[in-house]
């Protein structure tokens, strides 16, 4: 089976306190951040090494980012895909979740041809969980998003979450699948695995390098949600400290919010 994985370089959260956005250009700025695997993105790897240990063949990983993208690229080699493919160019850079998709899957259609592709149901910097219904649209492949399992019985079968409850549903491939945190447990990679993700192949490509891109639907330009106006609101706490018995409090307390009430009317 060919599996192919879409994985994307996002910041990590433990520094998200330290993130800002760019006033002109309304992107974030990662200057000096971090970057790690999206969490869904290795919950659908996991998936992926889980049919291939079950049914034999490869695994793909592909990524569309800036060039230091590659570091998490090889981290998924060491996980134990065998391969990746990372598309690298500013024409593609600044792109809504319809030119991502799009970009991805004239990425996947240069790089080969995939049974299953698996994605992180959505991204921990957008969240938006459109890439992986996007993606199956664009490569006319039956899609599902929101999996919390994903197994084999002759053919993948998929366990969706819903709010009010869970639905099973057999696939036809190709297919994509959106990939929830979820799903599995992620195993971590060891001394070996990362070793042997040196010998693997890792290529870089450039917009010019994928055939038959319209360049309508590639990046910024490409993108038919925009970023709007972005404002840095001052905030300010005041505290005032209530003594006193339980009662003097309660009251305290009540006559300050009816205060508070009385001043937003006049306002």
């Amino acid at each position: 089976m060919n599996i192919a994985v879409c994985i994307k370089s996002v910041p990590d959260p433990e520094f998200y306190e330290k993130i800002t956005l760019d006033p002109q250009t309304k992107r974030l700025v990662r200057d000096g951040i971090p970057a790690v695997i999206g969490e869904a993105d290795t919950h659908a790897l996991e998936a992926a090494l889980r049919l291939k240990e079950e049914l034999g063949g490869e695994i793909t990983v592909v990524s569309m980012g800036p060039p230091a993208a590659r570091d998490q690229l090889m981290e998924a080699l060491a996980m134990g895909a065998d391969r990746a493919f990372l598309i690298s160019d500013r024409k593609v850079g600044g792109a809504d979740s319809l030119a991502t998709s799009y970009t991805l899957s004239m990425l996947l259609k240069k790089t080969g041809t995939y049974d299953v592709v698996l994605a992180g149901n959505e991204s921990a910097d957008g969240s938006t969980a459109h890439v992986p219904s996007q993606l199956g649209v664009w490569m006319g492949a039956s899609h599902a998003a929101n999996a919390v399992d994903v197994t084999w019985d002759q053919g993948v079968v998929v366990t969706r979450q819903f709010e009010n409850g869970r639905g099973r549903y057999r696939l036809k491939t190709p297919c994509v699948i959106g990939v929830t945190n979820a799903a599995n447990e992620v195993r971590f990679a060891n001394v070996r695995t990362i070793l042997a993700a040196k010998n693997k192949p890792l290529v870089i490509y450039s917009a010019a390098d994928l055939e038959d891109l319209d360049e309508n639907y590639l990046g910024l330009k490409g993108s038919p949600s925009q970023n709007g106006e972005v404002e840095t609101m001052e905030s300010s706490k005041e505290c005032v400290m209530l003594t006193g018995t339980e009662n003097e409090i309660a009251q305290k307390l009540s006559d300050i919010l009816r205060q508070s009430a009385v001043r937003k009317e006049e306002a």
